[in-house]
């Protein structure tokens, strides 16, 4: 085997012995130096320039070839080099243990000009490929002024597809279809609009489905199907027969599913769903809307939209609407149902400038690995999750993820047992656009196990969380979030809840702004939202700005807040004692610290307070301090606390915090039995400057001499400088907003 040594990867692997360079080359032609003439690439080559690999399956077999015989010294360097190009993945592209490298001469795999590889996980169709629709009884279904517009390509090259499960809240069957980079949306009603979603409503549930029971009838005892009266008669249109799914938020505002219509009664103007909803329909919408919310999909009679389509499963026939002219249109069917890179048990490896789109599954996933770096990628038009990553010590760095059905980087490591750390990094990445087909609870960023790092990210654009997390030891610093919880409620951009024993996570300098949610002016969307008795968090130093109900305990202790500032949000901090609620209480916390030994070494000495807690009154909401923080315009109230807490105020540490009503605010009158709290209210003609640069366009940074800092001079700086992306060698520019 021949074996390109280079000195070129000397300084970059930082190693004193040669590289050996593998080159992979897109296509059957490779160019050659010289008179210009082109070679072909034969099925398997050397990696050397005169004969290419194909694929990365090939480079990586030849290195495990290699090693086997010796020719590849033990810890030397590799760097496998790829060209400019699209390559198909038919399947998943895997590394194990023994395609490892070492801690100072790691298996690199890498761009030769990042951002050039693309490795796709479907097929590209050729604008040829999509004729007219002729067949009369296809056309007799589409609306007569979309019918001259309408496609059809012969997809039965590509597989057989199977149909939609009966109801789910996960990825639909493949495939999917994308044009120029972004997802199409298959043909459904209410057409989506310029945000994404448009919704039919309904009030009132003729069978709720939810079960009841004290009923006499068996059958009312169990979860069940359930019905609702929808008046429109648009669904009188439909097929059923072929399938038709709703995507609803059936309930509650934190909890969306896909479900198959079973009957629809014309007449009375009655949809019964085909399967049950784990929380019935319209059953009970706390804090939400009194209408409930979806849209029908997957039918064909609706295909009267730019950039919609329908697959006829039976016949594999796409219809496409074309959102433009499809020659010079890169119009790409991703079917690979797989992730499209698998990294198991392996150590010391990078993938560096590479792009990664068009799968239906997850896009990278890295197992059981150690020291394993992904930088400058791109994870894109991914159905699954754009990366997981489960080990210790990986880096995720300077990537960017977007138009994912599910969620962004899903980290996971450490020993929350023994509380050794994991030392996963992820950091400065771009992640948007998400949640595409998971409404919920597919968060940008999710984090469990045990002392990992969410460091610089910026993530937006998405249905519900940012940062969803769990665990111990974990920090959550300088990310900056924007337009999250945008179709939900009852929601956070930082979400952690239902256990006691997630301590020791600190959330700092982190700018959280511009929040949505169906439900925002009623302050149901949160910036950082500890739920249902979550304790141990220390929430220190961010700035919410515009962020629903800025901080929000719920029920739990030990949650220092401190040193934050809250501008123009309705509500600055909420604290309940749900926990003192018998029906909502304790149940199964007390066992979830059991399962760690809470009362004997580490977790005594790490966390003395748990076990201090379980001993004295551990329902009550007590020990969450409340210091140096300051509050500007609270439009409905700076602190919002239950009965029971207001009877708890003299077992709390509130001490200077500040209230700057900076145009007098008509509300932010705070309750007088609240101690700790100064409030300063200006006028209309007399405002009162804090010493923002630019407060209106979310420029925080402090003027020297700044007002805030003679009023408060405890409040300690944030830095602002620092919160989100940063250029490095992966990142060579911010993106726009």
């Amino acid at each position: 085997m021949r074996i390109l040594r280079s000195v070129t990867f000397l300084s970059l692997l930082m190693a004193t012995c040669t590289a050996a360079d593998f080159r992979v080359h897109a296509g059957a032609i490779a160019p050659t130096a010289g008179d210009g003439a082109a070679a072909e690439i034969p099925a398997t080559g050397d990696g050397s320039p005169e004969v290419m690999y194909r694929s990365l399956t090939q480079a990586r077999d030849a290195i495990r070839a290699a090693r086997k015989a010796g020719t590849l010294k033990d810890g030397e360097p590799i760097t496998v080099t790829i060209d400019a190009g699209v390559y198909r993945l038919d399947s998943t592209f895997e590394l194990t243990a023994e395609d490892s490298g070492k801690k100072d001469s790691p298996v690199i795999y890498r761009a030769k000009t990042p951002g050039t590889v693309h490795f796709h996980g479907g097929p590209t169709l050729a604008a040829e490929a999509f004729k007219p629709v002729s067949e009369a009884s296809v056309l007799a279904k589409i609306d007569p002024l979309a019918r001259s517009k309408i496609m059809v390509c012969d997809v039965s090259a590509y597989g057989k597809f199977d149909a939609f499960k009966t109801a789910f809240n996960a990825v639909p069957a493949s495939p999917w279809l994308y044009a120029n980079s972004q997802p199409l949306p298959l043909a459904r009603w209410p057409n989506a609009n310029a945000t994404g979603g448009e919704w039919a409503t309904f009030t009132k549930a003729v069978d709720n489905g939810y079960p009841q029971p004290n009923a006499t009838d068996p059958a009312l005892r169990k979860l069940r199907p359930g019905s609702f009266i929808f008046d429109d008669a648009r669904p009188a249109r439909w097929n059923l027969e072929d399938g038709v799914w709703l995507n609803g938020y059936w309930t509650h505002d934190w909890s969306s599913e896909f479900i198959r219509i079973g009957s629809y009664d014309k007449d009375k103007h009655i949809i019964t769903l085909a399967a049950p909803h784990g929380y019935g329909v319209a059953v009970g919408t706390w804090g939400g809307a009194p209408a409930r919310r979806f849209y029908a999909l997957n039918l064909i009679e609706e295909l009267d939209a730019p950039g919609e389509w329908f697959l006829d499963r039976t016949i594999n026939r796409l219809y496409l609407y074309p959102p433009g002219p499809l020659t010079g249109s890169e119009v790409v069917l991703a079917t690979l149902s797989q992730p499209m890179v698998k990294i198991s048990g392996a150590k010391h490896l990078r993938l560096s400038g590479l792009n990664f789109k068009y799968g239906h599954s997850r896009g990278l996933v890295l197992q059981n690995t150690e020291s394993v770096e992904i930088s400058g990628c791109v994870v894109a038009n991914v159905a699954g999750d754009g990366i997981s990553v489960d080990g210790r010590e990986n880096t995720i760095r300077s990537c960017d993820l977007f138009n994912l059905g599910m969620g962004g980087i899903i980290a996971s490591g450490g020993n929350r047992k023994t509380l050794e750390p994991g030392k996963n990094l992820v950091v400065n990445n771009h992640i948007h656009h998400y949640g595409l087909f998971v409404r919920t609870y597919a968060a940008g960023i999710g984090l469990e196990g045990c002392g990992n790092i969410v460091r610089n990210n910026r993530i937006h654009d998405a249905p519900h969380n940012a940062i969803k997390y769990g665990g111990n030891e974990q920090l959550i610093e300088l990310n900056e979030i924007y337009r999250v919880v945008m179709e939900t409620g009852d929601a956070g951009a930082l979400y952690s809840g239902r256990d006691r024993t997630t301590q020791g996570n600190m959330i700092r300098h982190n700018f959280i702004h511009d929040l949505g949610g169906v439900v925002v002016k009623e302050a149901n969307t949160m910036g950082v939202y500890l739920d249902d008795c979550d304790c141990g968090d220390t929430i220190e130093g961010n700035i919410f700005l515009r962020a629903g109900r800025a901080i929000m305990i719920g029920g739990g202790r030990d949650n220092p807040i401190l040193n934050n500032l809250v501008i123009d949000c309705l509500i600055g901090l909420h604290i309940d004692s749900r926990g003192m609620n018998p029906t909502n209480g304790n149940a199964g916390l007390e066992a979830k610290a059991k399962v760690f030994n809470y009362t004997q070494p580490p977790w005594s000495l790490k966390y003395p307070r748990l076990a201090a807690v379980m001993n004295e009154n551990p329902s009550q909401p007590l020990n969450n301090p409340i210091r140096r923080n300051v509050f500007v315009n609270c439009e409905i109230k700076v602190c919002q606390f239950d009965g029971n807490v207001m009877k708890l105020l003299d077992k709390f540490e509130i001490t200077d915090n500040v209230i700057v009503n900076v145009v007098g605010s008509k509300t932010t009158v705070q309750d007088p039995a609240i101690k700790g709290f100064t409030t300063l209210s200006g006028t209309a003609r007399e405002p009162i400057d804090l010493g923002f640069k630019d407060l209106k366009n979310g420029s925080l940074a402090l003027r020297k001499g700044a007002l805030l800092l003679k009023i408060m001079p405890s409040f300690g700086q944030i830095p602002v400088n620092r919160i989100g992306l940063f250029t490095d060698e992966h990142r060579q520019a911010l993106p726009s907003r």
